[in-house]
């Protein structure tokens, strides 16, 4: 169920981090809703994660998730470029994310 929590918590983060720019510098109501609503909801199950999964495991997930996400939501909805550093840091952030939850010990903690 922690897992759940943690990917409700990704999802979220992911809403209203791709939201931010249609706020306008929170100028626009409706988006800047959708920012703090997905943002409180985020670190909500965030904490449910943490009875669980170590902060530190829980953090890597959930930041290296959300980048790879993010970066793919810009390049695909605000056709912000990747070029190829970016994509090899993107794999190199899928093999972390992969080694940590395949191999660490501290992520079943």
């Amino acid at each position: 169920m922690h897992y759940l929590y943690l990917a409700i918590a990704i999802v979220t983060e992911v809403i209203a981090t791709s939201a931010l720019k249609a706020t306008a510098e929170f100028t626009k109501f409706w988006p800047s809703v959708l920012v703090l609503a997905g943002y409180v909801t985020s670190f909500y199950f965030l904490t449910l994660c943490l009875r669980h999964i170590p902060v530190g495991i829980t953090y890597a997930i959930w930041s290296g998730v959300g980048i790879i996400l993010i970066a793919v939501i810009g390049w695909l909805l605000y056709k912000e470029p990747l070029d190829a550093p970016a994509v090899i840091g993107i794999i190199f952030i899928i093999v972390g994310v992969v080694i940590i939850h395949a191999f660490s010990k501290t992520a079943t903690h």
